[in-house]
């Protein structure tokens, strides 16, 4: 069945796409939850604009990884490693971020609500998922 350019058969595979990333991204956003001293949704419930800017920018950041992969392989399997890759390379980044800045406890200040590392680290994360998406489809 066509559907203008878009046929049936291209409609189920983009779906299939589309359940993997969303699995992967509901997969690493627990994996971050259990990797953070507070509870991620629940500071978001209450309000804590720094928490949601750092969980929307590992959001965002691990879709961006997804469709970059997504766009440029073909085999299920290869989507699979390079956006398991570049989560994992997400996750060591931030706790980088978190190491490397001793003076500035990342996790607490963003738990505190400070706006200014929430941003911070909703920047790193969407920043590193482009270097990571570039560099995984040479």
């Amino acid at each position: 069945m066509l559907l203008g350019n878009v046929t049936f058969n291209v409609m189920l595979e983009s779906f299939g796409l589309y359940t993997i990333a969303g699995l992967m991204i509901v997969v690493g956003l627990a994996i971050f939850e259990v990797t953070t001293p507070y509870s991620n949704w629940r500071e978001i419930q209450k309000g804590n604009i720094a928490v949601a800017l750092a969980t929307g920018g590992k959001i965002v950041g691990l879709a961006n990884i997804f469709r970059v992969v997504e766009s440029h392989h073909d085999q299920t399997m290869d989507v699979l490693v390079g956006g398991s890759f570049g989560f994992v390379l997400l996750l060591v980044t931030y706790w980088l971020f978190d190491f490397l800045t001793p003076s500035l406890k990342v996790n607490e200040e963003i738990g505190k609500g400070n706006i200014a590392v929430g941003l911070m680290a909703f920047l790193l994360s969407i920043g590193v998922s482009l270097v990571v998406g570039a560099a995984l489809v040479r």
